[in-house]
């Protein structure tokens, strides 16, 4: 019986972050100079899209019935086989009818087949977790991710409805975006990979009361939450408090999470020192996007936070890249899921690299625009680090392709 090649989907996976880096210098590019063949808001659309199903969500599902594989059976895991390939074809087919036609007949309906494949995903997982053990760390936070996976598609549904009956209101059509984002970024994407790290644990007592706390924290201030997302409509007091609170508690079941994994770093071998520095990178990147959480029910900072484009780029890519891809990157890293050698670690420091300078650059960005001040040659400087991105993720994606022999880790 031809067996689930595991390696295989990961470099496959590596290969549309490439992708995504590709799309990026060629936005970049677009800005800072000219190439008049290709719409903007398509690359953009394509970025957009491919990102979240060609690169997360396809490795994420991918490392997912990795874990899964150990509790159940060979005959339940090769099944996904088939479900990989049809989310991955989807996604390229996605990629090049965005960039041919934006929103169009191909990528709209591609983009819904996308749904459906998640949620086929979705049932199967749920079917078959019935064989991972109650005392497992991670069972919970997978399920909990799938369910916000799931649920966000309605916003996706909601814009398809104004689409169609072309009555698009602002407001509406702006919270059924956010609605997707955050339940893609703090649902879907979030949980999954709190569920990848705390696999990382052992399974003990003492973790496992911990663990439980802080799912309880995050499962529960996750709904409220998305009302980070719409401060700007005229919300009721009660239902302000509600995402004030909510705030609050991501903060405190942050910091308890953050406790729990000091353990990781003392037991686990296969954690190098430089690991560690990408894990602690990771976890300031986290306390920071709580903390502009948390600033953003005050309504000054709320209305610089959506008023201006820069903050709001400046925080998706926070997000998306530093934390949910440098904790993907890292997660296979330490578990040598990639080819680990002196090369792949060089050009993974180059791709972290760039996601500093790119986060640096559009946050200068973002808070020079509040006084409507320009920053000289920044579309340049920014086109630059997106090349300095693509040469890092392109030289993780050459020497994890190359069979050599394993030379000293960093």
């Amino acid at each position: 019986m031809k067996k689930l090649n595991l390696t295989h989907w990961i470099k496959i996976s590596l290969f549309s972050l490439f992708i995504v880096a590709f799309l990026g210098v060629l936005m970049r590019y677009k800005i800072a100079f000219e190439l008049p063949y290709l719409a903007q808001k398509n690359i953009q659309h394509a970025h957009s899209h491919f990102a979240f199903a060609g690169w997360v969500t396809q490795l994420l599902m991918v490392l997912m019935v990795n874990y899964l594989s150990k509790y159940t059976s060979e005959a339940k895991i090769l099944k996904y086989n088939t479900l990989f390939w049809i989310n991955i074809i989807g996604a390229y087919v996605m990629l090049v009818s965005f960039i041919i036609q934006g929103y169009g007949f191909v990528s709209i309906l591609f983009s819904t087949i996308s749904i459906f494949v998640f949620v086929w995903f979705a049932i199967w997982f749920y079917n078959d977790s019935k064989d991972i053990p109650s005392h497992s760390l991670s069972k919970k936070w997978f399920l909990l991710s799938l369910f916000f996976g799931v649920f966000s598609s309605i916003g996706t549904f909601a814009l398809a409805y104004m689409m169609a009956t072309k009555n698009v209101p602002q407001d509406f059509y702006l919270s059924s975006i956010y609605f997707y984002l955050h339940f893609q970024y703090n649902g879907w994407f979030w949980f999954a990979c709190t569920g990848l790290f705390v696999s990382l644990l052992p399974t003990d007592l003492k973790n496992t009361r911990q663990n439980e706390t802080i799912f309880q924290l995050f499962a529960w201030s996750c709904l409220p939450a998305y009302l980070l997302s719409v401060l700007w409509l005229k919300l009721p007091v009660w239902v302000y408090a509600l995402a004030v609170i909510s705030s609050i508690v991501q903060v405190i079941a942050w910091l308890k999470l953050v406790q729990l994994s000091l353990s990781i770093f003392k037991l686990n071998p296969r954690i190098s020192g430089f690991l560690k520095i990408l894990f602690i990178g990771i976890a300031f990147c986290v306390t920071l996007k709580l903390l502009l959480q948390f600033g953003s029910v005050f309504p000054s900072i709320s209305k610089l936070a959506f008023g201006f484009r820069p903050i709001v780029i400046a925080y998706l890519h926070l997000v998306l890249l530093a934390i949910i891809s440098g904790f993907l990157l890292t997660y296979l890293y330490t578990n040598e899921l990639v080819h680990r050698s002196t090369k792949t670690m060089l050009f993974l420091i180059v791709f972290i690299v760039g996601v500093f300078l790119n986060e640096f650059l559009l946050a200068l960005q973002g808070i020079f625009s509040i006084n409507y001040v320009l920053i000289p040659y920044a579309n340049v400087m920014l086109f630059m680090v997106a090349l300095i991105l693509l040469t890092g993720i392109s030289g993780i994606v050459y020497f994890n392709k190359k069979k050599s022999k394993k030379s000293t880790f960093l």
